[in-house]
């Protein structure tokens, strides 16, 4: 790591845990590297596949699920009950010290509904880091589902993108980079292949030309809202073993930097 307290954002996609997965492990192994791991969880499949067993309609516009209050219910129970407990529990296997969150939780991440095509699905507004701040001294690793307070609503609850959640808690902790753990190998060009580093520019230039599309918007705009505070913003394929070990290390997958010069010295000061 960069420092002795070097705060990294790791987002867990719903479908990024392959059956020889050692996330888990690797996060720990960080940690007592000097780390200061942070985890953003998703949990899409689990979701959808609720929803059909409950007879309620999943839908996406440009990417993100829309949510009635249905739906929400059915988010909030799988995200934060299901998937949240089981990363923890996982995470102590390992031997680490997780704690569970919502945004909600100490009123960490408050989000606001600014599309109506949405439904319940909200943006983040604000984040108050404190509580994650003293945790991360204590060395539990934080684990937020993305289900955060409505802002305009007090006691309601919105939808959040884990992608959002992990960049804009990578922004607001100057974490040293923030991760996403996905199914894919990284940020593909038009002939399917991975694209080992790219500036802000270039990646805004690859959505424009509709290079970057679909679900992987939500991905690399999280990236770069994140690099407003942190250095290397990089998606990976987390069903590979050490995966995640090796981000930290050699690179892998795609790397966004908001610096050029990072790009050659990430890997050496991981």
């Amino acid at each position: 790591m960069a420092d002795d307290n070097a705060r990294i954002v790791v987002k867990i996609g719903g479908n990024a845990l392959g059956p020889e997965d050692t996330t888990f492990q690797d996060l720990v192994a960080a940690q007592r590297q000097g780390a200061q791991p942070v985890v953003v969880h998703g949990g899409g499949p689990l979701i959808t596949q609720w929803l059909d067993l409950l007879g309620v309609e999943s839908r996406f516009v440009r990417g993100l699920r829309v949510t009635n209050d249905a739906a929400l219910d059915v988010v909030t129970a799988v995200l934060c009950g299901l998937v949240n407990t089981r990363i923890v529990a996982a995470l102590g296997a390992a031997g680490g010290r997780g704690v569970g969150l919502t945004g909600a939780d100490g009123a960490v991440i408050a989000a606001e509904a600014r599309d109506a095509d949405l439904g319940r699905v909200g943006e983040v507004s604000a984040v108050q880091t404190d509580l994650i701040v003293g945790l991360l001294h204590h060395d539990f690793i934080p684990v937020f589902s993305p289900v955060c307070a409505d802002a305009a609503n007090p006691g309601a609850l919105l939808n959040v993108n884990a992608d959002s959640v992990a960049g804009a808690l990578a922004g607001a902790l100057a974490a040293e980079r923030v991760i996403f753990l996905t199914d894919v190998p990284g940020v593909l060009d038009r002939d399917g292949r991975v694209i080992p580093t790219l500036t802000e520019a270039q990646t805004r230039e690859l959505i424009e030309e509709g290079v970057i599309a679909g679900g992987m918007i939500p991905k690399v705009t999280a990236c770069l809202n994140a690099l407003a505070h942190a250095w290397t913003a990089q998606i990976i394929d987390g069903r590979a073993p050490r995966a995640l070990r090796d981000a930290l290390t050699s690179g892998g997958g795609t790397r966004i930097t908001r610096q050029g010069e990072r790009i050659a010295s990430a890997g050496a000061t991981a």
